[in-house]
C-alpha cells in the first residue's frame, strides 16, 4: 500500500526513546508518520501498566514531538486507534465519530490517551485519528472465539487500503474505518478456521472487555466485508 514507506523494526526505532526517535525522523527526512505501533494484548497491558503507558502513550508523544520539531514541510501524522475506546455496553449500538469514548480496560485507556495527545500536541501538524478493528487475513490465532462479542470487523489489508486513500487526500480529524457487516467474534473466526471452538464471556477470566465493538462512520463510506473463508495466500493463487 505504501511502496516508498519505511517500516522500521523495534531494533532500528524504539519509540520509547525520545532522542533516538527524533534522530530517526530527522535522518530520514520523514514528513508523514503512520503510527501503528502499540502493545495491544489486553491482559498484558492490564498487568504491565507502566510498560503499556510508556509504549502506547509516551511513544506516541515522542513521535509527535519529533515530527513537530522537524524541518520538513507540511508534516502529517496518522494515529491508528481502536473501537475499544468505547464502553460497548449497548448491544445494538453502532459507535460513530460523534459518540463519547469511555474505555473499559487499561489498553483502551492508553489508546484514548494517544488520541488526545495526537490532537493536543499538534501545532503545525495535520493529524488524522483512525479508529478501527481488524485482524490479519490468516487462520484465527486462538483455539476459541467469543459468541457474545460483536464488531464490524475488517481484515488488515482492507484497513490499509482505506488508510492509503485517506493519506492520499491528506484527510485530517477523526475517522472510523469499519466494515458494513456486524458479526460475533466466533462467526468471524470460522471464516478462516472452521475448527475454532465457541466460548462465551462466562468462560472468560481477565480484565474487562468491550463487548460491542461495532463502529459506523459519518465521514466515509463503510467498507464491504467479503465473507470468504480463503486466506490471502489462497486468493492470490
Amino acid at each position: 500500500m505504501f511502496p516508498n514507506g519505511l517500516s522500521p523494526t523495534h531494533e532500528s526505532l524504539d519509540i520509547t526513546n525520545k532522542d533516538a526517535t527524533a534522530h530517526y525522523l530527522r535522518k530520514e527526512s520523514i514528513d508523514t508518520v503512520l503510527h501503528c505501533a502499540a502493545l495491544t494484548n489486553i491482559r498484558y497491558c492490564e498487568e504491565h501498566r507502566e510498560e503499556a503507558f510508556n509504549v502506547n502513550v509516551n511513544g506516541t508523544r515522542f513521535l509527535l514531538e519529533a515530527l513537530e520539531s522537524s524541518s520538513v514541510d507540511r508534516p502529517y501524522f496518522v494515529y491508528v486507534s481502536t473501537a475499544c475506546v468505547f464502553p460497548g455496553d449497548l448491544p445494538d449500538k453502532y459507535y460513530s465519530e460523534e459518540d463519547v469514548p469511555y474505555p473499559k480496560n487499561f489498553y483502551a485507556v492508553t489508546k484514548l490517551f494517544g488520541e488526545c495527545i495526537s490532537n493536543s500536541l499538534s501545532k503545525r501538524l495535520e493529524v488524522l485519528v483512525v479508529r478501527t478493528n481488524f485482524i490479519e487475513r490468516m487462520k484465527w490465532p486462538y483455539p476459541k472465539a467469543f459468541t457474545d462479542r460483536f464488531a464490524t470487523y475488517l481484515y488488515s489489508d482492507q484497513v490499509a487500503k482505506a488508510i492509503k486513500g485517506l493519506v492520499d487526500t491528506r484527510t485530517a480529524g477523526l475517522v472510523h474505518v469499519c466494515g458494513d457487516k456486524r458479526m460475533n467474534m466466533f462467526n468471524f473466526a470460522k471464516l478462516t478456521d472452521p475448527e475454532v471452538k465457541p466460548m462465551t464471556l462466562q468462560d472468560y477470566n481477565g480484565p474487562p472487555l468491550t463487548v460491542n465493538m461495532s463502529l459506523t462512520s459519518n465521514k466515509i463510506p463503510l467498507i464491504h466485508f467479503e465473507t470468504s473463508r480463503r486466506s490471502a495466500g489462497e486468493q492470490r493463487k
